[in-house]
């Protein structure tokens, strides 16, 4: 079991094109990155270890002491390896981004249309995400972006030894965007860094207006807020306004984008706001 979020602890598989569930590739243990790149840069990446590795943090979940000791000390390897994808990525202007959200929140969808929306411009692949199947992979590989589905199994988040097998095999190019689909959940992946520049929070407004209020370490871990689906405000009982504000009431910094992938309202300045975090680390690389 996770000792951390009480998951089962199987390994993750790999599915690259062609791979089916029967003949998968076993996560290996980590990067074989090289040494130049791994470590040691002078990159001015900031290091995200704030209150997801916060004994505070893991006490409000309700945990005893002795379960916090444990729990730290893997936070503590979780957060070792992810400094290491950090640099990684950091060395090469890779631009990586943890898109996190519960089921049915419109991860992929919107991943499809902005694919779709800089084909041509921004160089994207995706490393998707999901305790079985490989059907958000195929959906990104035909909306024209190389991408590689890890399967979780039991498990209900990614952590950065995953994410760093998934890359060794992705290779995403330099001076590109990568975009982590994380495990639908609201939960266990918020304390959990993988070496991503931004953390993205992702609920449709058909989840309604308190979930900000329900699952307040997800958002309060988050960088950027994306509220999808408003094309269906017309039909619900949903004020867009107040689900902004219970959401900056957990966290005051957040960026907010509400936007639709189906009609592409708001789709212009997320576009905008990924483009431009995409030429800034290309350029410090």
């Amino acid at each position: 079991m996770c000792v951390t979020c009480g998951c089962g602890q199987t390994p993750a598989t790999l599915l690259a094109p062609g791979d089916d569930d029967a003949h998968s590739h076993a996560q290996q243990s980590g990067h074989r990155h090289d040494d130049s790149c791994s470590h040691g840069h002078s990159h001015g990446h900031q290091h995200r270890t704030e209150e997801r590795t916060d004994t505070n943090l893991l006490a409000a979940l309700g945990r005893d002491a002795r379960t916090i000791e444990i729990e730290m000390a893997v936070l503590s390897k979780n957060q070792a390896l992810a400094e290491r994808n950090r640099g990684w990525f950091a060395g090469r202007g890779v631009f990586a981004m943890n898109l996190m959200g519960g089921p049915g929140s419109g991860k992929t969808t919107l991943l499809e249309r902005s694919i779709s929306e800089l084909r041509g411009e921004v160089p994207i692949s995706v490393v998707e995400a999901d305790q079985a199947t490989a059907f958000d992979a195929l959906r990104i590989r035909a909306a024209g972006a190389s991408a590689i589905q890890v399967n979780t199994g039991a498990g209900c988040h990614l952590d950065a030894q995953m994410l760093a097998a998934a890359v060794e095999r992705l290779q995403p190019q330099a001076g590109s965007v990568l975009i982590i689909e994380n495990v639908g959940n609201l939960v266990c992946p918020a304390l959990f860094d993988l070496g991503e520049a931004a953390r993205l929070v992702i609920f449709s407004v058909t989840d309604g207006v308190d979930k900000p209020l329900k699952y307040p370490h997800m958002f309060r871990a988050a960088d950027v807020l994306l509220i999808s689906k408003i094309d269906l405000l017309p039909h619900l009982r949903i004020e867009l306004p107040q689900m902004i504000d219970n959401a900056l009431k957990i966290n005051p910094k957040l960026l907010v984008f509400a936007l639709s992938a189906e009609n592409g309202q708001g789709m212009q300045s997320w576009c905008g706001w990924l483009r431009e975090r995409w030429q800034v680390a290309r350029n410090a690389a």
